[in-house]
């Protein structure tokens, strides 16, 4: 079983090869059904390791084990938590091939495997980030995926919009990646190894952390909150999704930020969470300023977007925020909701971007004002897109709401406060776009009312703009929902999720119960839910209330598209997680 874990990094990296090599002389169609047919064979392999291997799964590349206890070799080690997720990835990836089946306006003569190759490396990328049990190869796979991801961003290179978009997401990312890299080449330093788990043995040898130790915990935090889009690390999100093709939003979206959530976890609880490492109470502090901080910028900028691509980003932004703060907590309750957060959250708005997708595709505009009453006929959309509103805002049972009234009955009192009314407004965002465009409810504010970012004057990104939605663009998002409730009613996933995350957090006290639906949870969830529509109908009735405010000005500006603006604010952001770290050496 160990010799067959590569084999779920290898396979897209050869396919991608593949299809770069001959996708010059096969028809596109072929091309395109090569790499679901190499994604689904992924994603069959990683459940396949996931349900009959013995956890974790090892295996040292080339059988350079480690010599005299010390690793010379590159390690994969994959727990059921790590095999789960590169089975999200891959079942993802494999949702938006189908999606994108023939989707782009292509001229006759360009390669015709120039998506799915990339998608295949991207896929790669992700997996490879996952399993690895090696910190540089980490940071390899990291870069190979936000590499890709830069191509996937401007992929629409004629157009000027997509090339400042993908050039905005290269040098922000790539700040991080170059943070990552001085924290590993400190950690280096310090123990001499590479593999993660004899970092964190070799630190705990050595005693209490000191100043260098901080220094490599800030610089990996600080690539990993980029990839994640953590305030004010989330600049290129949104400027990204605004220019990105559908298909490739579904994946920043769906699953890259999460993965940037996931990094952090595990860099913490391989490396950093020993005597050794940095103080319990440092990391709660340091991810819950972040956590709340994102949860509150991205809730009220997205609430103020007219821009329905935008709009779900900044849902992201505010949903990365709720994430950190589960994970800040540092219990196995708050662990196992996370991850079953996580989970629901990647179905529900790759499903959101997929019915975005169709608007634009239909009628050329992603713009609500614009928009507004024109897709009445799409009804089987306008479900998806106003189910996805409710999934968001933690209505059970969707896997997001279990994830969340879990992640609420560890965080107490005032974080619970945070978590609905953050679901409450991103979901009732969305489900305000839901009655304005597909139920042409209430008057649209003028055009000239709203200062932010329009969708209007946007080109289709099929082959021609839509007169019939394929069958294939309807059928993912209603696929992904389905998967999103799954999440919360089967019980043998759920503890089969908390299990997974006990194992992969060694410093966590297994939870006594695997998580659960509970009467407040419950009550929390509908609670919730009932505010989104609340806000919904109110902002349908009065459009004045989704116009920018002038107090909302300074925030908006901030936002202003200039890549000089958003690196210093990456910088500022690194700086406030140094300053948060050393308060646990003083």
């Amino acid at each position: 079983m160990n010799h067959l874990l590569p084999l779920v990094i290898v396979t897209p990296l050869l396919g991608a090869a593949l299809l770069v090599a001959a996708g010059r002389f096969v028809p596109r169609p072929a091309a395109e059904a090569l790499a679901c047919a190499l994604t689904a064979a992924t994603a069959a392999l990683a459940l396949h390791l996931l349900l009959h291997a013995s956890s974790p799964v090892v295996d040292w590349l080339g059988a350079w084990t480690p010599r005299n206890g010390h690793s010379v070799g590159i390690v994969l080690h994959a727990d059921r938590l790590a095999l789960g997720t590169a089975a999200l990835v891959s079942l993802l990836v494999l949702a938006v091939l189908v999606y994108s089946w023939r989707y782009f306006d292509e001229p006759p003569r360009k390669h015709a495997g120039s998506f799915p190759a990339l998608v295949l490396l991207f896929q790669a990328g992700m997996c490879g980030f996952v399993l690895t049990g090696d910190l540089f190869n980490a940071f390899v796979f990291f870069e190979l995926m936000g590499v890709v991801a830069y191509a996937l961003t401007g992929y629409r290179v004629e157009a000027a919009k997509a090339v400042q978009g993908g050039l905005t997401f290269g040098v922000v990312n790539s700040l991080g990646a170059y943070a990552m890299l001085m924290g590993i080449g400190l950690l280096y330093a310090r123990t001499g190894e590479l593999a993660m788990r004899h970092i964190g043995a070799a630190l705990d040898a050595r005693g209490a952390p000191d100043a260098l130790v901080l220094g490599a915990f800030v610089l990996l935090l600080t690539g990993l909150l980029v990839k994640a889009a953590a305030v004010p690390f989330h600049f290129w999100l949104p400027d990204a999704h605004a220019v990105a093709p559908t298909p490739v939003c579904m994946l920043l979206s769906g699953v890259m930020v999460e993965l940037g959530v996931y990094g952090t976890a595990r860099i913490y609880w391989t490396i950093f969470s020993g005597p050794g490492g940095i103080p319990p109470e440092t990391v709660t502090r340091t991810l819950l300023t972040f956590g709340v901080l994102s949860a509150a910028v991205g809730a009220l900028m997205c609430w103020y977007q007219r821009h329905i691509k935008r709009l779900l980003a900044f849902s992201t932004v505010a949903h990365t925020g709720l994430f950190l703060i589960g994970l800040a907590l540092l219990t196995p309750e708050a662990t196992g909701g996370t991850a079953l957060y996580l989970i629901g959250h990647a179905g529900v708005k790759a499903a959101l971007f997929a019915c975005a997708g169709i608007l634009l595709d239909r009628y050329g505009s992603i713009d609500e004002y614009a928009l507004h009453g024109r897709a009445r006929e799409l009804r089987l959309t306008a479900l998806c897109f106003t189910a996805g509103g409710l999934a968001l805002a933690g209505l059970p049972p969707f896997g997001t709401a279990l994830g969340k009234a879990v992640t609420e009955e560890a965080a107490g009192p005032w974080l619970t406060a945070v978590f609905v009314l953050v679901s409450a407004v991103t979901g009732g965002a969305v489900l305000r776009v839901a009655a304005r465009v597909f139920g042409g409810h209430g008057t649209p504010p003028a055009a000239g009312e709203a200062r932010e970012t329009s969708g209007e004057g946007e080109r289709p990104e099929t082959e021609q703009q839509l007169t019939r939605v394929p069958a294939t663009m309807l059928a993912v998002p209603g696929v992904l929902l389905v998967g999103a409730l799954l999440a919360g009613v089967l019980p043998a996933l759920h503890s089969a999720v908390g299990s997974a995350a006990d194992e992969a957090a060694p410093g966590v006290t297994v939870a006594l119960t695997p998580p659960h639906w509970s009467a407040p949870g419950i009550l929390l969830g509908l609670l919730s839910a009932a505010v989104a529509a609340g806000l919904a109908v109110l902002a349908v009735r009065r459009p004045q209330h989704t116009r920018s405010r002038h107090w909302l000005a300074p925030l908006r500006l901030l936002h202003s598209g200039h890549i000089g603006d958003y690196v210093a604010w990456t910088l500022a952001g690194t700086t406030l997680l140094g300053a948060l770290a050393l308060t646990g050496l003083l």
